[in-house]
């Protein structure tokens, strides 16, 4: 869910609440504090999930992190055992060309072009290894949001919350009532699941 749709999610609650308020007062009850009015209400049908707590406890996020890690550090020995072997040639090449070694200047162009292209393959397989790590992590984050939005939805046909807030290292939420915080049932949950 991006952000924009969050911040009018909160925005429709807070003007809703604010409105159920100033109807409580007007009719009739405006002689009660509207703090004894919202403390006497029921607990609200929402709650929220941390995110970020689930990122870090969750066995597939954790499983998925360790799988692109590998990649990335395999994609990065890649290259620099390339770029070694690059840099072993270049250091070849000037040393032949300081000591006349090349038997034509015809000789020593091809071998500076064939430096040339190799250096320019090394950035192309850089490039097709960052892009085929960027789509595995968007590939992952898919499946995390899927996963997630399932598995709410599998929890709330139980639990009737009206609304389940996402919260990012207190983005969304800068203060809620720790009874509205189901991250750990949510975690629970998920990880039982995934360890079927």
């Amino acid at each position: 869910m991006d952000m924009n749709k969050i911040l009018i999610a909160v925005n429709v609650l807070l003007v809703a609440a604010v409105a159920t308020l100033f109807g409580l007062v007007l009719s009739g009850k405006s002689n009660e504090p509207v703090s004894e009015v919202v403390a006497d209400a029921e607990v609200l049908p929402v709650a929220y999930v941390n995110v970020d707590s689930v990122l870090v406890k969750y066995n597939f996020a954790i499983d998925a992190n360790e799988q692109l890690m590998k990649k990335q550090e395999d994609a990065r020995l890649k290259i620099n055992t390339k770029l070694r072997s690059f840099q072993n040639d270049v250091n070849d090449f000037q040393r032949k060309l300081q000591n006349n070694a090349f038997l034509s200047r015809e000789r020593a162009e091809q071998a500076q072009q064939a430096l040339a292209k190799k250096e320019q393959d090394i950035q192309q397989l850089e490039a097709k290894l960052t892009q085929e790590i960027l789509e595995e992590n968007q590939k992952v984050n898919a499946q995390l949001a899927d996963s997630l939005t399932n598995y709410l939805n599998i929890f709330n046909e139980e639990a009737k919350y009206h609304i389940i807030f996402s919260n990012n290292a207190k983005d969304n939420l800068l203060l809620a009532n720790e009874q509205y915080d189901i991250t750990e049932k949510i975690i629970e949950g998920l990880n039982a699941r995934y360890q079927k």
